[in-house]
């Protein structure tokens, strides 16, 4: 399960995501640079010729080659959903799986509609398949929201089926099909006119999509301008941290965090954008990017491992075109991820444990995001930057794990 979203802006955009996978699956954030073309490149279960690369910086479950999200060197940003529709996705033999076609489309795809068309030329040819969910042995179908600094598509999937939608302003997807007759391009065998609500499972209710989806379309619908056509990353970042209130710290409220869900309900309540689905699944890694267009410098990005709400969204310097990126190390670590998945454990099993860790966190985030916000584009600077990072947040683990030791 996730939540992507994305805001169009004039030559720029901003695009957020939250990944939901199992507790105890690792996921890291790292640069990979350009590659040549020739030869064959492995994904998962697949072989397939190569073409060749652009630098990406993809979050990735660590025994997967594909992403859940990511961003590469064109301000190219794409993620993607589980969907459960009528077509059985442990039927079918390995082949693509949803993270593959978001890591082929941000490395073959020059802008959202490129990207879109690797995608769908890819699952036509190979089609999807095979195990996404290693800890519960799940396959399952993916929507996308691909999106770059002008542009974005929604692509929602079933097997080798495929329909796809422009954006217009913004959007957000969450783990159901939405677009009924509103779609624009489709693949092979989908009818003129076709309702993707016909591909929906009856037997599959998408109660725990739906409040989640409601948050991300109000976010984008009501989104506060930070300047013409702009979102301010902070917002994003309150809103991958909501557990079910509104926005992290929203005007009108007492400005204290507001604690994990308890449970989950029949219909779906208790399952929020930051998730919390006690010994099954929780929000996992996490990112915010401005996406600028080619010449205005490279973007940059906030990510998180493991708990938004347990985390810190460290500030990184995406790939621009011919120009590295500068990611902090330790982001690359399935130790450090471990380390805050377990904040995030903490904090549900003591819910007045978050506050503790906020006064922590919140301040070493705030002090990062000031720091980042003056170096510019200046690599040699985002790299010292990102290096220093890496003690500043073990620091902080280190502190904070004391604290939660002690006797209260």
């Amino acid at each position: 399960m996730c939540d992507t979203l994305c805001v169009l802006g004039d030559g720029e955009a901003l695009f957020a995501k939250n990944s939901d996978r199992p507790l105890a699956e690792p996921q890291v954030v790292e640069v990979v640079p350009r590659r040549p073309g020739g030869g064959r490149v492995r994904a998962q279960y697949l072989e397939l010729d190569d073409p060749g690369a652009a630098a990406v910086v993809l979050s990735r479950p660590t025994w997967l080659w594909g992403a859940e999200h990511g961003v590469n060197e064109h301000g190219v940003a794409i993620g993607n959903e589980m969907v459960n529709t009528v077509d059985d996705p442990g039927a079918v033999p390995p082949a693509l799986i949803g993270m593959d076609l978001v890591r082929l489309g941000l490395e073959r795809g020059a802008d959202a509609e490129g990207a879109l068309d690797v995608m769908t030329t890819l699952l036509e040819r190979h089609g999807q398949g095979g195990v996404a969910d290693e800890v519960n042995k799940i396959a399952y179908w993916s929507s996308f929201l691909v999106a770059d600094p002008r542009s974005a598509w929604v692509l929602e999937t079933s097997g080798r089926r495929w329909a796809a939608r422009p954006v217009q302003g913004g959007a957000a997807i969450s783990n159901r099909l939405t677009m009924g007759r509103d779609w624009t391009r489709a693949g092979p065998g989908v009818a003129p006119g076709t309702d993707l609500e016909l591909w929906l499972d009856p037997a599959t209710p998408t109660g725990f999509a739906d409040g989640r989806l409601a948050a991300g379309r109000a976010f984008v619908e009501g989104r506060p301008p930070e300047g013409p056509g702009r979102c301010d990353p902070g917002a994003a970042v309150a809103h991958l941290r909501d557990h079910g209130r509104g926005p992290w710290g929203a005007p009108g409220r007492d400005g204290r965090p507001c604690p994990p869900p308890a449970g989950v309900e029949p219909d779906g309540t208790g399952v929020t954008v930051c998730m919390h689905v006690r010994d099954f699944e929780a929000t996992t890694a996490s990112m915010v990017a401005e996406l600028v267009e080619a010449g205005e410098g490279p973007g940059r990005a906030w990510v998180a491992l493991g708990s938004p709400c347990a985390s810190v969204f460290v500030p990184v310097l995406l790939p621009g075109v011919g120009q590295p990126g500068a990611v902090a190390p330790a982001l690359g670590s399935d130790s450090l991820w471990r380390r805050f998945a377990a904040l995030g454990r903490a904090v549900e099993s003591d819910p007045a444990a978050l506050g503790a860790l906020r006064s922590v966190l919140g301040p070493l985030e705030a002090s990062l995001w000031d720091e980042a916000e003056a170096l510019g584009t200046d690599v040699g600077r985002w790299r010292r930057f990102a290096h220093g990072v890496d003690a500043r947040l073990t620091s902080a683990l280190d502190g904070l794990a004391a604290a939660l030791a002690s006797p209260a």
